[in-house]
């Protein structure tokens, strides 16, 4: 049974023939005799008018194969019968294109071997146009062919043209035929050898024979045994006189409904087996054991094969080999578009990684900007912890010098008291000498009067100096208080300076007791104060005034009568002791 894909691809190669530019168009009048001579070989009636009008919108110039091919399966194809002979087919478009793409006379092939090559390339190539082989069937062809041969198959030998081919893993017909033709994988092989092995594998592919071989068939009218040269078919087995093939002597038409026994040995026969079909049986004969199991086998895989309502087995495996690598092409057109996927990521990843380093280093150049800032601020507070350590040492060195200020108004404070207690040494004496001396009372008095308004004087001129002096300490607490406030702040923000600041701080401890040593000798001289107070006071309860009896309302003395009555000594008392009690509370 004829393929029209198989048909078009022999048509192919005839209209490429006539494509002198190749530009895809071929004449008018060739179209017409290419079409004349293939309606001639498939037996049916050519049509001219037909071509005529088919192609009557286009008359002038050639016509393109996009024309031709509608014409071709509508007026041809769709007309053919069952009944034409194929290889005249091939053989004809064969005869129109091999002399113009043969052109080596090396060829160790002859022209009948080349068309048979032809032939298996269009039926192993791909249905696309323009036609090629691909490096799978190229394999396959070559490993029957060497099969068919004899010889063993060389991998490293494929291997190594699959490299010289390098990117082009295809091959056009006329590039197989020469393959082939150049011996280079029938290599100590003669030309004979390698014609058989064509031969097979052509007889096998393009013929579909499955199986071929002499046996013993019974006659139906005589019963006599005779022996025939049996072809098996996908759909028949045939037999003819002799192995050459050319007088037939019959058919036997596998179908759905045929089966085929093996049966015991009768009649001096061995190794016979039936082929029962709806209207007749076959009795048949093998040589052997191993061929009579041979023969059942692939009789009843081309019945399985027809039940199943599939075509030869050698264009069911050219269709799984198709679908094989059409699935290892979307595989791999699936893993391309993963990878362009992957690589689309990567880069992606990339960028980012690009972004982020970038990023990174502008980090780092701000961080060593920032470093550099630092160092800059870092060594700015450096300079203004220097000038802050010479300002407090500028301001501990007037600390000191107030200090000193200070001890010298101590030492100052300290001599007025010391005066002040020769003072009261002296009136002292000089209420002894009033004692003593009752005569110079008045003279007494007056100096009393006189030595009561000195110490008044004295007494708010001291309890001023004790102010100022109770000012000063206030003063100079609050200043060591400030000092010391300003001390921790700059303790915390001087840890580079921490032994210069330990320095000074030993420093301050030194202040600190100078000061503490001034406070405690203040504090033994108000003590010294405070005690000669209680001292004057103690004395001042002896001094008494000495007047005469109650004479009147004026005081007498010896000298005469009193500068002040004795209401206005009471009053100048009672004013004395107030005066004396406020100065207590205050200190």
């Amino acid at each position: 049974m004829w393929h029209r894909e198989e048909l078009l691809k022999s048509v192919w190669h005839a209209f490429t023939a006539l494509d002198l530019d190749h530009r895809g168009k071929v004449s008018k009048s060739q179209l017409k005799v290419l079409s004349h001579n293939l309606c001639t070989v498939m037996k049916i009636p050519h049509d001219p008018v037909a071509l005529e009008e088919h192609f009557k919108d286009d008359d002038k110039g050639p016509l393109s194969n996009q024309g031709y091919m509608p014409y071709l399966n509508r007026f041809i194809l769709d007309k053919v019968q069952e009944d034409f002979d194929v290889l005249e087919f091939y053989r004809m478009c064969w005869t129109l294109c091999f002399k113009k793409n043969i052109h080596s006379q090396h060829l160790l092939i002859s022209d009948r071997d080349a068309f048979k090559v032809w032939c298996i390339f269009n039926f192993l190539s791909e249905d696309k146009y323009p036609l090629v082989i691909v490096i799978e069937e190229i394999e396959y062809f070559l490993r029957k062919m060497t099969e068919a041969m004899g010889s063993g198959w060389s991998e490293e030998r494929f291997a190594h043209y699959k490299l010289q081919l390098n990117t082009k893993s295809c091959l056009t017909a006329w590039e197989l035929i020469e393959l082939v033709g150049l011996g280079h994988f029938s290599k100590g092989l003669d030309r004979q050898t390698l014609s058989m092995g064509i031969t097979e594998v052509f007889t096998e592919l393009i013929l579909d024979v499955l199986k071929q071989g002499y046996m013993m068939k019974k006659g139906h009218i005589r019963k006599n045994w005779t022996e025939r040269w049996f072809v098996l078919r996908p759909t028949s087995l045939s037999y003819y006189v002799s192995e050459d093939a050319e007088e037939k002597r019959g058919d036997i038409i596998l179908d759905q409904s045929c089966c085929v026994e093996s049966l015991p040995d009768k009649d001096g026969k061995k190794c016979l087996f039936i082929i029962k079909c709806t209207d007749k049986s076959f009795e048949i004969s093998a040589s052997d054991k191993k061929k009579k199991q041979e023969w059942i086998q692939a009789i009843q895989s081309c019945i399985l094969q027809l039940r199943l309502g599939l075509s030869s087995p050698h264009r069911e495996a050219r269709l799984r080999r198709r679908g094989l690598r059409q699935r290892q092409q979307m595989e791999e057109e699936d893993l391309a578009e993963r990878m362009k996927r992957l690589q689309a990521a990567s880069d992606t990843k990339q960028r980012e990684l690009e972004a982020m380093k970038m990023k990174m280093e502008e980090a780092a150049a701000k961080a060593t900007l920032e470093e550099l800032r630092r160092k800059k601020t870092q060594l700015d507070l450096q300079d203004r912890y220097r000038l802050d350590l010479e300002r407090e040492k500028m301001v501990r060195q007037q600390m000191e010098e107030q200090m000193a200020q200070k001890s010298n108004e101590l030492e100052q404070y300290l001599q007025r008291v010391r005066q002040l207690e020769d003072m009261y040494h002296r009136l002292e004496e000089a209420l002894e000498d009033e004692k003593q001396a009752k005569q110079d009372e008045e003279a007494m008095r007056k100096l009393q009067a006189r030595l009561l308004e000195e110490e008044a004087a004295k007494r708010a001129e001291l309890e001023q100096i004790q102010l100022q002096q109770q000012r000063a300490l206030c003063q100079t607490e609050a200043e060591k208080q400030e000092l010391m406030a300003e001390q921790l702040a700059k303790e915390r923000d001087l840890q580079a300076a921490t032994l210069q600041l330990e320095r000074l701080e030993k420093e301050r401890q030194g202040a600190l007791e100078q000061y503490e040593e001034v406070s405690r000798k203040l504090k033994r001289a108000a003590t010294k104060t405070k005690t000669w107070k209680d001292k004057v006071a103690k004395h001042e309860g002896l001094v008494r005034l000495i007047q005469p009896g109650d004479k009147g309302i004026q005081c007498m003395t010896n000298w005469g009568p009193a500068a002040f009555t004795g209401t206005e000594l009471e009053q100048r008392k009672k004013l004395w002791q107030d005066s004396k009690n406020q100065g207590a509370q205050a200190q």
